[in-house]
């Protein structure tokens, strides 16, 4: 798979600046990323935003009926709405003909549809959202999964989302022997409550886990873990104060740099500084977080996804797809004796 280019579905009518932006960031993802793009929505609604890239080459338009709104229920509206484009845009990975699906719209819905359209990894009790942070060192970002899937979680499934996270971080994002932590109140072993004592022993005891300890608040950001586990109570607020840490920080830049005639010189010679500066920083430039343990590539995208942030969630799919995520997900969990399947480096 990883030698095929890869066929990315999106959902063109999810999030907030649908279809305009979407279609901007499929056009630029086919452009820099060689792959293929499927746009999957209203044909017309579509075309009219293809219009708006008069020399680009047009991506195949697959036509859907409707869209799952932000305030509705997301099992509801799926059957109610069996041919909305995220329902779409899911049965082309199903039947085979796309790699991934991409959507910035109702992230519940997407969730939903995935386990509905594609089902669980075997094996895999519950999916995770993975999210990709940046840290205080440079090129080495940690992963941080479930940051929304699960609000709730058994200890068994912290374990699964340490394993899915140990193989992502391997695999795509190249880390040899990823330090993975669980997120804790305390960095001793007998801190936290029943769930986090609980999931600190399966993981000291599961092979398939480089387990160095607890991670607490201040240690996620500092490199030294590359993957933190947690419920997906616990990490959807940890990712949305840290998208706003990051704006703050940016606004703040933005504003300080600029006051009196030294700061206008300052900040004009500090741009390619700043620029840097919000690239590690800024959300826009994840695109989203993988919907790791169902049984395709999904990427859930930010609802204020515009063209970069798409263009960077099909970057993402293409990753996964590419370095077959799934496939090794799969196959460690297929093996009868965890202790004989200690995970394999990544190829060269």
């Amino acid at each position: 798979m990883g030698s095929t280019r890869a066929k990315i579905a999106i959902d063109a009518m999810g999030g907030d600046y649908a279809p305009a932006q979407i279609v901007a960031g499929a056009i630029k993802a086919q452009e820099e990323l060689d792959v293929e793009v499927l746009l999957v929505g209203d044909p017309q609604q579509i075309e009219a935003s293809l219009k708006q890239h008069p020399n680009a080459k047009w991506p195949e338009i697959v036509p859907a009926e409707g869209i799952v709104e932000m305030d509705e229920e997301p099992l509801t509206a799926l059957k109610r709405k069996p041919k909305s484009s995220i329902n779409v845009a899911m049965d082309c990975v199903k039947q085979k003909k796309a790699d991934a699906v991409v959507s910035a719209g109702h992230s519940g819905a997407a969730m939903a549809a995935a386990l509905l359209r594609l089902g669980r990894l075997p094996g895999i009790d519950r999916p995770a959202i993975g999210a990709v942070f940046p840290t205080v060192i440079p090129n080495k970002p940690v992963l941080i999964l479930d940051v929304g899937a699960n609000v709730d979680c058994r200890p068994k499934f912290l374990e699964q989302f340490a394993v899915m996270g140990t193989i992502y971080s391997q695999y795509v994002l190249g880390i040899p022997q990823p330090q993975v932590g669980l997120l804790n109140i305390g960095e001793e072993p007998c801190k936290g409550n029943d769930q986090a004592l609980r999931t600190h022993q399966l993981l000291q005891d599961n092979a398939l886990v480089p387990f160095i300890g607890n991670a607490e608040g201040r240690d996620v950001l500092s490199g030294k873990f590359d993957v933190i586990v947690c419920d997906g109570f616990v990490g959807n607020v940890l990712l949305k104060f840290a998208e706003a840490v990051g704006e703050v920080v940016l606004d703040i830049l933005r504003e300080e740099l600029v006051k009196g005639i030294n700061g206008k010189v300052g900040a004009a010679l500090l741009k390619p500084n700043l620029r840097r500066i919000k690239q590690r920083i800024d959300h826009v430039e994840h695109g989203g977080g993988l919907l790791l343990g169902v049984a395709g590539v999904c990427i859930i995208g930010h609802g204020s996804s515009k063209a970069a942030t798409v263009c960077n969630a099909v970057r993402l799919a293409k990753e996964a797809v590419d370095n077959e995520v799934l496939e090794r997900i799969q196959s460690q969990y297929k093996k009868p004796d965890k202790e004989s399947a200690i995970i394999s480096q990544p190829k060269e």
